[in-house]
């Protein structure tokens, strides 16, 4: 610990520069400074253990000299591994001053290639763009050299299936160079020529070939059904004609019409006058009418008895149906019509019902079939179809109701006109199923059954 005999003996300080007393410095600012070097824990340490702060300087000092002696021998002593280190550390500079050059050379290289990749891919966008714009005229090109050329096998066909398969070609290549024409495409003009003497081949001889059918049904004992059929399967051949060729379309249905119109009038009118000679003979007059005098007898006593007309022997049977009425049975409505040679070779004899049911049924039957094939080969519906069914069977429906006509004019079999009336209703009942509106028409028979 330090005495009061230490502090007298202590020499005046010469602080020179740190003489605080020389300065004009603010006192409490020196308080702070001291209070704050009095905190130092050193300080606090040698305060308390009583150290000379002189003596532990010097201390410190000659330790330190100790401390820098002995380093300058280890560096000396070292001096041969620092200067090797030296040596390595500049070694290592000059390698990574090279790989930093090396990285910057690749860095550019890097920035050229990528800038050459986005080169690339900005071509590779605009290649597939006219990638895909060529493509789609390739198309389009294509399919017009497709439509135009005309192939050696649609100038030389030889069969009519061949004909037939070519000519729904030569039509669509027709219709498209028509098209064409509208848009001023002028490679539609280097195949017009062949396109138009095609076309005009092409309906020569479809005309040929239609009319030689047609006549074909005039031929005696000919089935015109089948021709018929025949043209059903080339109904494109009209169908080709009303696109390009109306007039000689015109002439083919107006030929048919007159052909068919002919045909059925003299069939039904042979048919219809050979069915009248298997009719019963007698028939009911009106001297047979109930409330009717008899004057038979009478005629016999004035006349000599041979131009005079004999009653019929059971006059309470002239009312009465008995089996006429099977004729309306189903089985027998829609039976097989009478063969009036067949008949009179057994020496057959039928009331006018029968005779009347089998004429009707065969005008139903065939007139259907007449008004499908119209409909599907001339390609015609509704009021167009049944314009065209009339031109044709109109003559031979004329004739019918003539000879009904005539027949009520003189009739006085109330039976037979009333199972007459029957078979028509029917009959019209069977056209609405077949859905054949031809001949859906009412027969005005009032007007002609006044007599009775």
């Amino acid at each position: 610990m330090l005495s009061s005999s230490d502090f007298d003996v202590v020499p005046a300080l010469n602080l020179g520069d740190l003489d605080i007393t020389t300065d004009e410095l603010i006192l409490d600012e020196v308080d702070i400074h001291i209070q704050a070097n009095l905190e130092d824990d050193l300080v606090k340490e040698a305060l308390k253990t009583g150290v000379d702060l002189r003596q532990y300087s010097k201390q410190v000092e000659t330790e330190l000299q100790r401390i820098e002696q002995a380093s300058i021998k280890d560096y000396i002593k070292e001096s041969q591994n620092i200067a090797s280190l030296h040596n390595q550390i500049t070694a290592c500079d000059s390698i990574l001053e090279r790989m930093e050059g090396m990285l910057s050379s690749f860095q550019s290289d890097l920035s050229s290639i990528s800038s050459e990749i986005q080169t690339l891919q900005q071509q590779s966008v605009s290649m597939n763009l006219r990638l895909k714009n060529r493509q789609a005229v390739r198309g389009q090109l294509s399919q017009l050299v497709d439509e135009l050329v005309v192939p050696s096998t649609m100038i030389s066909t030889v069969t009519e299936q061949e004909f037939l398969e070519q000519l729904h070609e030569l039509n669509s290549k027709i219709n498209y160079a028509k098209e064409l024409s509208f848009r001023e495409t002028l490679a539609c003009s280097d195949i017009q020529d062949i396109v138009d003497r095609l076309r005009i081949k092409a309906v020569s001889k479809i005309r040929e070939f239609i009319l030689q059918k047609i006549y074909s049904f005039r031929k005696p004992m000919t089935n015109y059904q089948i021709p018929q059929n025949t043209l059903l399967k080339f109904r494109f051949f009209y169908q080709f004609l009303l696109a390009n060729e109306r007039t000689v379309a015109k002439e083919i249905r107006d030929e048919y019409v007159d052909t068919m119109s002919k045909i059925y009038f003299s069939y039904f009118k042979s048919y219809s006058g050979r069915l009248l000679k298997v009719q019963y003979e007698d028939v009911a007059d009106k001297d047979d009418l109930m409330g009717v005098e008899d004057t038979a007898k009478k005629d016999i006593l004035q006349t000599t008895g041979f131009f005079s007309k004999p009653s019929l022997k059971s006059r309470n049977t002239i009312f009465t149906v008995g089996q006429r009425g099977a004729v309306l049975s189903p089985a027998e409505l829609e039976g097989p019509i009478l063969i009036p040679h067949a008949a009179q070779r057994g020496d057959s004899r039928y009331p006018y019902e029968t005779l009347f049911r089998s004429q009707h049924y065969a005008l139903l039957d065939n007139s259907c079939r007449e008004f499908l094939f119209l409909s599907d080969f001339f390609m015609v519906a509704g009021n167009s179809a049944l314009d065209l069914f009339n031109s044709i069977m109109g003559k031979t429906l004329g004739m019918f109701l003539k000879n009904l006509s005539t027949y009520l004019s003189d009739c006085y079999d109330s039976i037979a006109v009333f199972l007459c009336i029957h078979i028509i209703l029917r009959f019209r009942a069977i056209t609405a199923k077949r859905n054949i509106p031809a001949l859906d028409k009412s027969v005005p028979l009032s007007s002609q059954t006044h007599k009775l």
